[in-house]
């Protein structure tokens, strides 16, 4: 679901106009930029510092940016949005949206079948199977595709009191 929202999210802030709106999708930046890397506690901090460079880099040149990483651990998270705070200037904003999906409807609905292949052991260190998924102790939104459809969801009056990321 998180992708699919964060697509979905671009397309609406990109028809609404101002400034572009790029996106980073975890594994996206995971293939091009972070194939070096594994799935341990430490790999994903590293993979997501990557993308908080990224984003900072993007955010400074003027874009909005909607960043869609699998990000299990709270400090990482800190770390990712301290940095992106601190080094992109004016458009440095970040909104921590939390995708509150259940585990079980995760698995049920996996197209790729990379849950299965986790349970089966053939991924290692996968949030929320073998790996602590560690929820947002402060998340700025938080939904869940249970509860919405993914175009509720992103039409939802619910942005706006993140304010305009299109301005």
């Amino acid at each position: 679901g998180k992708d699919t929202i964060a697509r979905g999210l671009q397309t609406v802030f990109n028809q609404h106009g101002g400034r572009s709106v790029s996106l980073l999708l975890g594994e996206t930046v995971r293939g091009e930029l972070s194939v070096d890397l594994g799935f341990t506690r430490e790999d994903r901090h590293d993979h997501l510092q990557r993308i908080s460079f990224v984003a900072a880099e993007l955010a400074r040149a003027g874009a909005a940016v909607i960043a869609a990483p699998i990000a299990p651990h709270e400090d990482s998270r800190k770390s990712a949005k301290d940095f992106i705070t601190h080094t992109a200037g004016s458009g440095g904003n970040v909104f921590l949206i939390h995708v509150a999906t259940s585990l079980e409807y995760c698995e049920k609905t996996d197209r790729r079948g990379v849950y299965a292949k986790a349970r089966r052991g053939e991924i290692e260190g996968f949030a929320g199977v073998d790996e602590v998924y560690e929820t947002p102790a402060k998340a700025d939104l938080t939904v869940d595709v249970t509860q919405q459809t993914i175009p509720e969801i992103v039409h939802s009056k619910q942005w706006l009191s993140l304010g305009s990321v299109t301005s």
